[in-house]
């Protein structure tokens, strides 16, 4: 039997025409680029996520030399919120890079996390793919990884 998986998302041709709140979590995930440890690829990504009370909090990426031991920058982020702040849900998260000639999509360990971390605080988490003068958000991170890996049925 076939079936289909679609689903809706915003483009924005321009990061002016975004809504404030979001225009400004872009404009810090770009500001945590300059904290990305990227010597080897040098591609630097930074994330911002804005918490339910209004705390935002960063992540940046950061290589090693005993690849792959190096973490995403939304992996970063999260593990940290989760950690320090697992009763303050992630309403939103944006990543951007430098350099930024196009949109930065999280990885697809990235997209699992962010999934992991809706279920675990039980709501969804709008992701802003920034990059390149454009964006584009998704409502839920589950949108991105429609066959998700999970160990209860």
């Amino acid at each position: 039997m076939e079936k289909q998986f679609r689903f809706n998302y915003e483009h924005y041709a321009s990061l002016e025409a975004m809504p404030e709140a979001d225009r400004q979590l872009v404009r810090e995930a770009e500001r945590a680029t300059a904290n990305a440890h990227a010597p080897y690829s040098e591609f630097r990504v930074g994330a911002a996520a804005r918490l339910r009370s209004g705390r935002i909090l960063y992540g940046s990426n950061f290589e090693s030399e005993v690849y792959p031991a190096g973490l995403c920058a939304e992996r970063s982020l999260m593990f940290y919120a989760e950690a320090n702040y697992a009763d303050d849900p992630i309403e939103a998260l944006a990543i951007a890079s430098r350099p930024s000639e196009r949109e930065c999509y999280p990885c697809g360990q990235c997209r699992q996390v962010m999934v992991d971390v809706e279920r675990r605080q039980q709501s969804p988490m709008r992701v802003i793919m920034s990059g390149g003068g454009t964006a584009s958000v998704v409502e839920s991170a589950a949108l991105l990884l429609p066959f998700t890996f999970s160990l209860k049925s």
